[in-house]
């Protein structure tokens, strides 16, 4: 990751998806593979105890094995390899058990599996945190009049309180399938060489059953190696929860430019200084959500074009696949923790409101004045911003 990326995500999602992160999920699977087999009788108790307790991620060289997985063509194969060697060391006999009957996706799909699943808690908490706080500003500024632009032009009068509302329906439809998403790709992988787990001497089943338990994911029943459907549908679920806190953070950068002046980012000392403008505070939270809404569609295209996966294992695309999937998920989540962060503060110009709107209608004849910027209008806007935060409150599952 360069530079110029690690301020556009966050802290937590970019530890999940580093090597330490990725590489701490892979042994948490050979863990729970172990211990599974032991208890299906495929592999000696003490055995799956050596290797469990072996699965510690501080006892091995990250580094080295993500440098060497450059020459193996995958993480998956150093990483056996370390974990066999670490587990030969206090119990040679059980270092022939490590790994039995998996295969290396098994492993680097289950590591992505549990590192979503943690971020995907992150992104859930911070767009109900955004979604809360664009009901309440709803709520609170239900009749204020402010003007409605279409096509980047002044045409009528709405309320600050429908706009609110209309930011935060796509976040709260999105929330939502985001989790029924979530629920249906979070799954474990376990297929074994060619995804007939046939080295499991007929106790693949029962494993893949006791594995899905001790991680806490779903058992899919079979091999997904090359069934991408549920997992890339779930990338293009975050794809659009991007775009819906990007068009978010473009209008809240349009009405805070000084032109306009109607809202505004939060004010904090040293956010969005420039270098030499002591004057200017560039909107940051919106810059965040924007970036992210610009790479969010290639990330999203490139999960698309990665689904022509070849016979029971891919040779290409699911090494494109894995590799876009972290920049997705990063960019989702920084734009969520963006504008959960900057929302709950967001600064309103009544004043500069009710100006921007005289002024247009100071130069149209009475009758359309009357027509396009009565005050009643506001109210009726207003009247569907209440009407709407109750059902969308009844909506969302904050739980």
């Amino acid at each position: 990751m360069s530079i110029f990326e690690g301020f556009l995500s966050t802290p937590e999602t970019l530890a999940a998806f580093g090597g330490h992160g990725i590489v701490a999920g892979m042994l948490r699977f050979e863990a729970a593979l172990a211990r599974a087999q032991a208890a299906e009788g495929l592999i000696p108790a003490e055995a799956a105890h050596s290797i469990a307790a072996s699965c510690q991620v501080d006892l091995f060289d990250v580094a080295k094995i993500v440098r060497d997985s450059a020459r193996a063509g995958s993480v998956a194969i150093p990483l056996v390899r370390a974990l066999t060697e670490a587990v030969g060391l206090f119990n040679p006999a059980a270092a022939r058990h490590v790994h039995s009957g998996s295969t290396s996706q098994d492993v680097v799909d289950t590591a992505m599996a549990l590192a979503t699943r943690d971020a995907l808690a992150w992104i859930d908490a911070d767009l109900v945190r955004a979604i809360q706080a664009l009901l309440g500003l709803a709520e609170a500024h239900a009749d204020q009049p402010i003007l409605a632009r279409t096509l980047m032009q002044p045409a009528s009068v709405t309320s600050l309180g429908l706009k609110c509302v209309d930011w935060a329906a796509p976040l709260v439809r999105g929330h939502i399938r985001l989790r029924a998403a979530a629920a249906r790709a979070l799954q474990l992988q376990l297929g074994g060489p060619v995804g007939t787990l046939a080295q499991m001497r007929g106790r693949g089943a029962a494993v893949r059953r006791r594995m899905a338990q001790d991680l806490g994911l779903a058992d899919p029943g079979g091999s997904w190696h090359t069934q991408r459907d549920e997992w890339v549908a779930l990338g293009c679920e975050l794809g659009v929860i991007t775009g819906s806190l990007g068009k978010i953070a473009g209008d809240i950068a349009l009405l805070g430019q000084v032109e306009v002046g109607e809202v505004g980012e939060p004010e904090e000392p040293g956010r969005g200084e420039a270098t030499t403008m002591p004057h200017k505070r560039n909107p940051v939270a919106s810059m965040v959500a924007l970036a992210a809404a610009q790479r969010a569609p290639q990330r999203v295209a490139g999960l698309l074009a990665a689904m022509v996966q070849q016979q029971e294992r891919a040779l290409g695309p699911l090494q494109a696949e894995i590799a876009e999937w972290p920049q997705l998920v990063m960019s989702a989540h920084g734009s969520a923790r963006a504008l959960a962060t900057a929302l709950p503060g967001l600064r309103i110009d009544a004043g500069r409101m009710r100006e921007n709107i005289d002024r247009v209608r100071g130069g149209l004849e009475r009758r359309a004045a009357d027509e396009w910027f009565s005050p009643a209008l506001a109210a009726e806007a207003g009247a569907l911003a209440r009407a709407q935060v109750q059902d969308l409150r009844a909506r969302l599952d904050t739980r």
